[in-house]
């Protein structure tokens, strides 16, 4: 079996495994307790929280570890926001083609607190203007948030540019790197909050971070024994941490040769369905994408009915976003990049890991994806 679902999970790195479990058994202590077992894991958990802020190009207190991609997305947008409302900032500027945990965290603000939303548009590969971010601040803007790449088309936004527009107007920003972290260098970003998931790179679900500065206030969502510098109560969840910390530098370390390895293998695979399949089409921006994500629609097929075949087949691949499976709408990042709708319900979406793969993988993958519309169309 093939497993080409990265972007919606990856398995556990043997390294990242080995470095956690002695946090799961010898070494359990609660690292706010006051007694040796408690300071040996307080320990481990401040190494991991400066390992995390190394890479993020952060400061080591400005890491808030969380239970994953979503509450730190929660965090960052709502308390980020609800902590400037004391201000009179009631402002926040966002994509339509966010993560579900941005886009309903804005539709929490402006239900409950009155929140006045900018919805920034997107161009027909999911890019955003910085000109656009320019025209939406305001002086009571208090958050620009947008996603470094996308999860279900790859698009990677130039992360510099947008920031430097919010910055020049003096909004803060929140950058969601789930999907970029340890594909796409972080360290160098002036974001103000930066997000991770520890379970895209090969740590296990349940733990993530919230990285963001010193200087923006950020009211906490989790109330209780005022762990994490008072901004994410409860008993933080060490060996997560230290899984983190480690799977976040492999991932810094081997970026440069995976992302050009990987890139290289997707590039020949997407050229390779394009020019087999008449009805396929790529989305997301051909140039400006993540290395390993591949995402096609097959006009006149199901996207589903394409899945089921791909995986008797034995690929596993998804239709987008793992989020919202279930859902039989189409997708709304498609829709906003112009897809029509009827279209965007045939979206197949391949993201690879970055396991070496045989040098005819890209061929053979897109014969095998052939087979499978065809199976469907006929």
């Amino acid at each position: 079996m093939l497993y080409l679902d990265h972007a919606a999970t990856s398995p556990v790195r043997p390294e990242v495994r080995a470095a956690m479990e002695p946090f799961l058994t010898a070494a359990f202590g609660n690292p706010s307790s006051r007694h040796t077992a408690g300071e040996a894991a307080a320990r481990a958990l401040d190494d991991a929280r400066r390992r995390v802020a190394r890479v993020l190009g952060m400061r080591v207190g400005d890491v808030v570890f969380t239970s994953g991609g979503t509450e730190a997305n929660n965090l960052a947008v709502k308390g980020i926001v609800l902590a400037a409302l004391e201000r009179g900032a009631r402002h926040l500027v966002v994509s339509p083609i966010e993560h579900e945990s941005i886009l309903e965290s804005v539709e929490f603000l402006r239900r409950f607190h009155g929140t006045e939303v900018t919805v920034l548009p997107v161009d027909r590969h999911g890019r955003i203007a910085p000109e656009a971010v320019a025209d939406a601040v305001r002086a009571d803007t208090a958050l620009v948030t947008f996603g470094h790449a996308n999860n279900e088309i790859g698009t990677v936004q130039d992360a510099p540019a947008l920031i430097a527009a919010a910055h020049a107007a003096r909004a803060p920003v929140h950058l969601d790197a789930v999907q970029s972290a340890g594909w796409l260098p972080l360290g160098a970003l002036d974001a103000d909050a930066v997000s991770i998931a520890g379970h895209k790179l090969g740590a296990p679900k349940g733990i993530g971070a919230l990285a963001v500065r010193g200087r923006v206030p950020l009211e906490p969502l989790l109330h209780g024994g005022g762990q994490e510098r008072g901004r994410r109560s409860g008993t933080e969840n060490v060996a997560g941490a230290v899984a983190l910390a480690t799977a976040l530098e492999l991932a810094e370390a081997e970026r440069d040769e995976v992302s050009a390895r990987v890139g290289a293998a997707t590039r020949r695979f997407i050229d390779a369905v394009l020019g087999a399949v008449s009805q396929a089409a790529l989305t997301g921006d051909p140039a400006h994408r993540l290395p390993g994500t591949a995402s096609f629609t097959f006009a006149g097929t199901s996207g589903e009915a394409v899945l089921l075949e791909l995986e008797r087949r034995g690929v596993i691949s998804s239709s987008g976003s793992a989020c919202a499976a279930g859902n039989d709408e189409p997708s709304p990042v498609l829709v906003a990049c112009g897809i029509d709708a009827v279209v965007a319900q045939t979206a197949v979406r391949f993201t690879f890991g970055r396991e070496v793969l045989p040098d005819d993988a890209p061929e053979k993958l897109a014969a095998l994806v052939v087979d499978a519309v065809r199976a469907v169309a006929s």
